[in-house]
C-alpha cells in the first residue's frame, strides 16, 4: 500500500524545569542577557498584576476576572516576538502579551469592571490590536480576516491569535486555520495549552497526541513548544512570524503550559483537579526556571528581585488608583455607540431612561 502523506511534530525546549539549558544553540535574542532580564521583569510584573487583580475582585472592586498565573512565559514570549505593525487578536487572559504591547492595567480593570472604554487602548502598538474576546475562538476568525486584508494590501504584517486548548476544538478555530492555509495568509495561531478547558481536562478534549498537529490538516507549519520556557516560545514565534511575513504561510504553535489558578474568579478548580497535579504544575512553572537561568548567568539576584517587586507594587498602586478614580459614563452612553442613527424604539427607551435619571437627580436635590 502506498502512503499519501507523512508528518511529524517537532518539540522545542531550551530550559528545563530547573532552568538548566538543554541545548546550546541559543537564538540571538537569548544571548542578549540584558534583554532576557527585561523579559523576566515583565513576567514578574505580570504576576504582580495578576495577584492584584484577584485581590480587587475579592474585595468587590472588579467583576469576574480570568487569571494568567502560570502563563507568563507563553504570553510574554508571544508579545515580545511581534513587531509593532503586527496585530494581536487575544482571548481573555493574555495580559503579558498585551502589557508588552502597551495595554495599561487600568484598561484591563475597566474592561473586567464592566466599562467598555477599557477596550479603547491608548498606547501604540496595542491601539490597533483587537479587544478581549470572551466568546470562545471567534478572535481566530478576526485574525484570519486581518491576515487576508494584509495580503490583499501587500502589507508585510502578521495577524496573531491566541486560543486555549479547549477553544482549539471550536469550529471558529478550524475555519480560521483552514482559510489561512488555503489562501496562504500571514497568520500565526498560538494554542496556549494549559491542560484544562474550565473543568474539562486535555485528555478528553482531543484524541490527537498533540494539539499542534491540528494545523497539519490545514496545510500550516505546526510545532509544539514548552510553554513554560520563554526562549522556546519566543523562538518559535519569531520563526513563524518571519515565515508569514515573507509570504511562506501561516503556522500553528502549541505552547504546553499549566493553569496554576482557577479558570476565573467564578471557578473553584479544587472541585475537579487534585493537589498532586497542581503541585506538579508549580514544579514546572515558568518564573522559577528563567530566574534560575539568569542567576546562574550572574545577571539577577535576590536584591534585584526585591527591588523590582517594590517598583511593581508602586506601579500597580498607581494603576489601581487610576481605575478606581475613573468617572462612570453617563446613562446615555449605552445608547450612543451602537447605531449611526438611533432607531426609534431605542430613542424612546433612551428618552425614558434619561427622564428617570432626571427625576432621581431632582429628588436627591431636595
Amino acid at each position: 500500500m502506498s502512503i499519501a502523506a507523512k508528518f511529524e511534530i517537532e518539540y522545542l525546549q531550551y530550559l528545563d524545569a530547573e532552568g538548566k539549558q538543554v541545548r546550546d544553540d541559543l537564538p540571538a535574542f537569548a544571548q542578549d542577557l540584558d534583554h532576557m532580564v527585561e523579559l523576566y521583569k515583565l513576567m514578574l510584573s505580570t504576576r504582580v498584576f495578576d495577584a492584584k487583580s484577584i485581590a480587587l475582585q475579592r474585595t468587590g472592586k472588579l467583576g469576574t476576572y480570568a487569571s494568567c498565573l502560570g502563563h507568563e512565559a507563553a504570553h510574554v514570549g508571544i508579545g515580545s516576538a511581534m513587531k509593532p505593525e503586527d496585530v494581536l487578536a487575544p482571548s481573555y487572559r493574555e495580559y503579558g502579551a498585551q502589557l508588552y504591547r502597551g495595554v495599561r492595567p487600568r484598561e484591563v480593570y475597566m474592561y473586567w469592571g464592566g466599562d467598555e472604554r477599557g477596550n479603547d487602548y491608548q498606547n501604540e502598538p496595542a491601539r490597533h490590536d483587537f479587544a478581549w474576546s470572551v466568546p470562545i475562538a471567534t478572535q481566530c476568525l478576526h485574525a484570519a480576516g486581518s491576515a487576508l486584508a494584509f495580503k490583499i494590501r501587500g502589507e508585510k504584517r502578521v495577524a496573531v491569535c491566541t486560543i486555549g486548548d479547549g477553544g482549539s476544538s471550536k469550529g471558529d478555530f478550524y475555519g480560521a486555520i483552514n482559510i489561512t492555509g488555503a489562501q496562504n495568509l500571514p497568520m500565526v495561531a498560538v494554542i496556549v495549552n494549559n491542560q484544562w478547558a474550565i473543568s474539562v481536562p486535555r485528555k478528553i478534549q482531543s484524541g490527537a497526541p498533540t494539539l499542534a498537529q491540528k494545523g497539519i490538516a490545514a496545510g500550516l507549519y505546526s510545532i509544539q513548544v514548552d510553554g513554560n520556557d520563554i526562549i522556546a516560545v519566543r523562538k518559535a514565534m519569531e520563526d513563524a512570524l518571519e515565515r508569514a511575513r515573507n509570504g511562506e504561510g501561516g503556522s500553528v504553535i502549541e505552547a504546553v503550559t499549566y493553569r496554576l489558578g482557577d479558570h476565573t474568579t467564578a471557578d473553584d478548580a479544587r472541585r475537579y483537579r487534585g493537589e498532586a497535579e497542581v503541585k506538579e504544575g508549580w514544579a514546572k512553572e515558568p518564573m522559577k526556571r528563567l530566574r534560575n537561568w539568569l542567576v546562574a548567568k550572574g545577571v539577577w539576584d535576590d536584591a534585584k528581585e526585591e527591588a523590582w517587586k517594590a517598583e511593581c507594587d508602586e506601579w500597580m498602586d498607581n494603576e489601581v488608583n487610576a481605575y478606581l478614580e475613573t468617572k462612570t459614563q453617563p446613562v446615555s452612553a449605552m445608547f450612543d455607540y451602537t447605531f449611526a442613527e438611533v432607531p426609534a424604539d431605542l430613542a424612546k427607551q433612551r428618552d425614558y431612561v434619561l427622564s428617570l435619571e432626571s427625576q432621581l437627580a431632582s429628588k436627591k436635590g431636595h
